[in-house]
């Protein structure tokens, strides 16, 4: 499994993947993710495609650093999904693991992310990988923190 940048050739196979019925209110679709970035160029977006082998199964995206805003300086994950025909295999925890090593390499001391509770929430998922909440709440979504012990 890797990260690789989306481009042309493999925008609309990435654009094709989908998260469960049940998990539609819990993260939005690769198209809408990839306005939001272009039109938050201030959350200074970056993102990629998970792949496994040539096919891609996966979507990531964070906030790197934002110069400004409610998380200035942090490393955020907007958007994570695995395509549902893909889940269960190990593929979303594998692209945290590697998004961790990447933002640890960048010298952070912790990744954040939320979610918005309900049925279904992904809150299990970011748990057993490790995160907890911050007790913060933006937008009605709960605030987790992923903190990396000192090297």
């Amino acid at each position: 499994m890797h990260l690789r940048e989306i481009t042309d050739a493999n925008r609309d196979a990435v654009r094709a993947l989908r998260v469960r019925r049940d998990q539609k209110q819990f993260v939005a679709s690769v198209s809408k993710s990839l306005k939001d970035a272009t039109k938050s160029p201030e959350a200074n977006p970056w993102y990629r495609a998970v792949y496994r082998g040539d096919e891609p199964v996966g979507f990531v995206m964070l906030s790197w650093k934002p110069p400004a805003g409610p998380y200035q300086g942090c490393h955020f994950i907007w958007r994570l999904l695995v395509d549902k025909r893909h889940q269960g295999q190990g593929i979303g925890r594998e692209a945290l693991t590697q998004i961790a090593a990447l933002v640890r390499a960048d010298g952070a001391t912790e990744l954040l992310t939320s979610y918005d509770p309900g049925d279904g929430e992904p809150w299990p998922f970011y748990q057993k990988f490790g995160f907890e909440p911050t007790g913060e709440i933006d937008d009605g979504e709960i605030v987790l923190r992923l903190a990396f012990p000192s090297q």
